[in-house]
């Protein structure tokens, strides 16, 4: 009996890129004797007609599982509703872009035969902006200290897992999820299998400042509190400075009684300890607007229509 693959993959910007994808999985796939496979694909509330390119491909092959959303939520959160709706025995997470290298997949699960819970690309250079490139970097040394995963742990836009890790994966159910964060929680079976990272074949990466820094608030407001306990830090050592400072200031006023205290001095301490105390009330600010968020069920997605999907519900897995 075959095992069955299945391709989770958000879409947003990719009428002209997905088509390519979907022809590549198909023809990678479709004489091997081990492997059959289906796609999960979200269309994130994209301002383009990828909708429409994958409703008619969908048409002919029942293998193309569609989901359209009610608007644009985030890839963070559209891939967790591909994850929601995967079946199978593997679960394949790609980019819509093309950048992934799917003729590559037997490669990729190769690992998860032998045992490993989840198979990471490990891509040598990565083929983006010089200004992504430093916003992964900076991301990946932050996740490495707020939720502890390995120091070898590397991200990837193209991984593979077994299917308890997806459904591990998918319990989680609050507004701001990060899939990395998940992973560090469910495992640390990983294996890496080096491969090359292609060029974009059409348009430019969908990610802006804002969203980088979005991406990265997730990481750690999500799955550590560390950021909490660096403020209380911060707070005492500057309590510390403070009381020093003051003793040797009342020192200093004793044995020279003349002394001219600095208003400029004064006024920089000031502008200083005011400014961490925002800093950390801005930071306390936004765990509990996210801790509100959640308690008012604000949804990870929510789903217009469907198309070849057998599963309806959440946790209706085969």
């Amino acid at each position: 009996m075959k095992k069955l693959l299945s391709f989770a993959i958000p879409c947003y910007n990719s009428s002209k890129t997905i088509g390519f994808v979907l022809d590549e999985i198909d023809d990678t796939l479709k004489n091997s004797e081990k492997y059959d496979y289906e796609v999960i694909a979200v269309v994130d509330g994209s301002p383009d007609n990828v909708y429409d390119v994958l409703y008619q491909i969908s048409q002919n092959n029942k293998r193309i599982k569609l989901i359209n959303l009610a608007k644009n939520f985030g890839q963070a959160s559209a891939r967790m509703a591909t994850l929601t709706y995967c079946h199978g025995d593997y679960v394949i997470c790609i980019d819509d872009d093309g950048q992934c290298p799917v003729n590559e997949v037997l490669r990729l699960i190769e690992p998860l035969e032998q045992g490993y819970d989840i198979s990471i690309a490990d891509y040598p250079v990565k083929k983006q902006s010089l200004f992504k490139n430093i916003g992964s970097h900076f991301a990946k040394w932050t996740t490495r200290i707020m939720l502890d995963v390995p120091k070898d742990y590397r991200s990837s836009n193209f991984y593979a897992m077994r299917r308890f890790v997806c459904q591990q994966l998918v319990q989680y159910t609050n507004p701001y999820p990060y899939i990395d964060g998940l992973i560090s929680q469910t495992t640390r079976n990983i294996a890496y299998v080096p491969m090359e990272e292609r060029e974009r074949i059409s348009g430019t990466t969908g990610y802006n400042l804002k969203k980088l820094i979005s991406l990265w608030l997730n990481g750690f407001t999500s799955f550590s509190v560390k950021p909490l306990r660096i403020s209380s830090l911060i707070g005492v050592i500057c309590a510390i400075i403070g009381f020093v400072f003051g003793i040797v200031t009342v020192i200093r006023k004793i044995i020279i009684p003349d002394i001219a205290i600095g208003w400029s001095s004064t006024i920089a301490i000031m502008l200083f300890i005011g400014g961490l105390i925002m800093l950390m009330l801005g930071m306390i600010g936004e765990y509990i607007g996210r801790i509100y968020i959640s308690i008012n069920d604000a949804p990870q997605y929510v789903i217009r229509e469907t198309v070849n999907l057998d599963c309806t519900e959440k946790d209706e897995f085969k």
